[in-house]
């Protein structure tokens, strides 16, 4: 199942003026078994230079990026538009993604991104992201933004990460209310991305379990739907329209439930397959698929884990 897993795309949004690099670095210090071994994460740029001095100066060397400029109140954006058309083109030609994580200004941006697409604003042809990783996030103030981005509240699976020391402690109380039953871990730490204690990776491990196993609920369906329209090429033509309903949504062939072959009708008789036992071809078609379809199982069994960072 991991290597299913592994098409599964994070993008992941650093803070401001920082950089992709950084974001990947801070995410470093989090057991690998709960993200890096399951998804591929992706940590571009911001779109824009950094217009000032950086809070990760001295600590991590540059470039450093911001992904729009605000006022001192966040009331005010300036590229917010471009920030926006820049980064649904990136998951265009790079997804399709199945969540985001972000940090301080990403986390923001990246809630802002979902709460357009759930109103068809943006991605319209994306299928629906499934996951949402908030580290200290906060809601855009901007009423017209306001109106659109959290109008219903964002029925993507969230987990926020809340820092007791952090500025945006209440900002991201309050994001984390834009969306369908969040999960909220709290930490005594400040304005960082942080070091998880043994209760909050557990909170996290199953949080991330219960979107592997819806992920792989899907493909299961997705499997049975394609073996049931292999199982319909694989029919001869002539048999397919003798396929019927049992009632339980199992498919079985109407010469199946004939018991002789007067029951049988005549134009059908002469499509039995003879060897030592007698066989409808459409059954016969059905257990060779079952057979190639076990194999594909066993191996696509891979293990697809990444080095920690």
């Amino acid at each position: 199942m991991e290597g299913q897993n592994q098409n599964m795309k994070i993008l992941c949004l650093h803070g401001f003026r920082t950089s992709g690099k950084f974001l990947q670095k801070q995410i470093s210090k989090w057991d690998p078994s709960l993200f890096l071994h399951h998804f591929q994460m992706d940590f571009p740029d911001g779109l824009f230079s950094a217009g000032g001095k950086s809070d990760i100066e001295g600590i991590f060397p540059p470039p450093y990026f911001e992904w729009f400029q605000f006022n001192k109140e966040f009331t005010e954006y300036t590229n917010l538009e471009e920030c926006i058309s820049h980064l649904c083109q990136y998951i265009t030609h790079n997804g399709p993604f199945h969540g985001l994580l972000g940090f301080s200004q990403g986390a923001t941006l990246g809630a802002l991104l979902l709460g357009y697409k759930a109103q068809g604003k943006v991605l319209k042809e994306h299928p629906p992201f499934k996951m949402f990783v908030s580290i200290s996030g906060s809601k855009f103030r901007e009423p017209s933004i306001c109106e659109v981005a959290y109008k219903d509240k964002i029925d993507v699976k969230s987990v926020h990460f809340i820092g007791a020391k952090d500025w945006l402690k209440l900002p991201s109380e309050d994001l984390a209310t834009a969306f369908h039953d969040p999960l909220i871990i709290r930490h005594p730490q400040g304005h960082t991305v942080p070091r998880l204690d043994e209760v909050s990776i557990e909170q996290l491990r199953k949080w991330i379990a219960n979107i592997l196993f819806d992920n792989n609920d899907g493909i299961s369906k997705g499997e049975e739907h394609d073996e049931q329209e292999t199982l319909k090429v694989d029919t001869p033509k002539e048999l397919q329209n003798n396929i019927i309903d049992d009632g339980n949504n199992h498919q079985i062939n109407a010469l199946e439930i004939a018991t002789t072959e007067e029951e049988i009708p005549k134009e059908m008789q002469n499509k039995i397959i003879i060897s030592n036992n007698q066989i409808n071809a459409s059954e016969f078609a059905g257990n060779e698929l079952k057979e190639v379809i076990q194999d594909k199982s066993i191996n696509t069994q891979i293990d697809a884990s990444q080095d920690a960072l």
